[in-house]
């Protein structure tokens, strides 16, 4: 006989509330991203209104939540003063002039015959291409994603047939997925048949494992080409672009990838002035007629059902509101106090420029000093950028292990990469340096350090082994 039995079992477990998943879901998006959220939330709830800035001269009383529900926190939030002044309004918005990759993806989209689901679809798919051009993220956790935040229920299918409208888009290459389908689209987008052409199709198509291990004698035996085809096939090859993103550099001279900056840093006397780059996030509020509306419905106790009906939905798009509004103050404080500690701690390397005064840091640092989660801390600085004096610096960039030095003193990581970056740069490609003569030139100049940690750091900074550094 099956043994069928009952008991309790008491437990903690610690589980989210949806105003909780919603600041969560705000504070990992970047600026850009931000400013699309908040139309989108505009679009969707009527009782959200844009507010237009405030005149000056205007001393009308604004109507607070508090009057008229009765709640502690008021129905709006500010992100910027209304005093900018124009060399600020020319500075806020991004490093480079014209549209941004991203609009003109989407300006691309609307030449193309899609539906208006397939086009929702298509914005948020291209909303989630990052710097480089690529959708590094699984489109089943897109599809999670696009079902909490718009509410639309899809899955991996529909939108791998929707990425395949993306790919067709310019610059070549764009929203692929991983380095073998970006150079494939790429190659696929060019005009002619040239055999070169033709051969190099076959290596990235079904050789691309022994291509990017330069296995060439392998490659060269299968494709049945003497060298100096191959070479004409690596040519075709090398003038494709590993990162699609930097192709499109319309408004500036160089090419310099697209970047938002999420901070505005400004340095004057050793003094910092730091804000957050809200120029073009709009400004949203509870419309009062709501407000009023409800505190009408509120004050009569003869209400029929259909006007019963009609309370509730107001004040569930109120509350609604009130939760956004909130998590996006929220979402301000938690970013500026966060950016602010890490200029404290990093205030050397902000006064110089110079990564050599970059201390080592890590997330537990300016959790600590901060009093929030790590994994807070962790998604402020995912994909965020500060604009500096001299330059636009990824944050995350700033975060290094300490390495230790014959001394016994601390260095950042950061250091030692740099070392490592001028070692390979300058050694003959036809001989590489491996990784253990990289440990000898670190410990010959007072870092102490092991192989392993050698190929760690070597990896972190894109650098392949020696065997694929070499060259013909």
């Amino acid at each position: 006989m099956i043994d069928l039995s009952q008991s309790q079992l008491l437990r903690l477990q610690q589980t989210l509330s949806p105003q909780q998943i919603q600041m969560i879901k705000l504070l990992e998006l970047p600026t850009l991203q931000l400013e699309q959220r908040i139309k989108q939330e505009l679009e969707e709830n009527p009782v959200l209104e844009e507010e237009e800035k405030e005149d000056e001269g205007d001393d009308k009383k604004e109507i607070s939540m508090e009057e008229y529900l009765r709640e502690d926190d008021t129905p709006g939030y500010k992100m910027r003063a209304n005093n900018y002044s124009k060399d600020d309004k020319q500075l806020a918005p991004t490093i480079s002039g014209g549209r941004s990759l991203h609009e003109y993806l989407i300006e691309q989209l609307g030449y193309k015959q899609l539906d208006e689901r397939e086009m929702t679809l298509a914005k948020f798919l291209v909303g989630s291409i990052d710097d480089d051009g690529y959708l590094r993220r699984d489109l089943d956790a897109v599809a999670d994603d696009i079902s909490f935040m718009m509410g639309i229920e899809t899955d991996e299918n529909e939108l791998e047939q929707v990425l395949y409208v993306i790919h067709e888009l310019e610059p070549a290459g764009i929203g692929a997925r991983d380095l073998q389908e970006c150079l494939v689209l790429q190659l696929e987008s060019l005009s002619g048949d040239s055999r070169e052409r033709q051969l190099a199709m076959r290596v990235l198509t079904h050789s691309f494992d022994e291509f990017t291990k330069k296995h060439f004698d392998k490659l060269m035996l299968r494709l049945g080409v003497d060298e100096q085809t191959f070479r004409g096939v690596l040519e075709e090859i090398m003038h494709l672009s590993p990162r699609p993103g930097n192709l499109y550099t319309e408004g500036s001279d160089g090419a310099v990838p697209y970047v938002t900056p999420d901070f505005l840093l400004d340095v004057q006397g050793g003094e910092f002035f730091l804000k957050l780059n809200s120029w073009n996030i709009p400004e949203v509020r509870v419309n009062r007629r709501y407000i009023e509306m409800l505190r009408a419905m509120q004050g009569n106790k003869n209400l029929s059902e259909g006007e019963k009906e009609t309370q509730q939905f107001v004040k569930g798009k109120i509350e609604s509101a009130k939760w956004f509004i909130q998590a996006i103050r929220q979402r301000h404080d938690t970013l500026m106090r966060t950016m602010t500690e890490i200029l404290d701690y990093q205030r050397a390397y902000f006064l110089s420029g110079d990564k050599a005064d970059l201390r080592p840091m890590i997330l537990k640092d300016i959790a600590e000093r901060t009093d929030l989660d790590v994994s807070t801390i962790s998604r402020v600085v995912n994909s965020k950028y500060v604009q500096t004096p001299f330059g636009i610096i990824l944050l995350k960039e700033l975060f290094s292990e300490a390495m230790q030095t014959e001394d016994g003193g601390e260095v950042s990581s950061h250091e030692i990469k740099q070392i490592l970056t001028q070692c390979i740069a300058g050694e003959d490609k036809r001989r590489p340096i491996k990784d253990e003569t990289l440990m000898e030139i670190l410990n010959t100049k007072g870092y102490k350090i092991a192989r392993r940690t050698v190929a760690k750091y070597r990896e972190m900074l894109g650098i392949p082994v020696a065997r694929l550094r070499k060259e013909l």
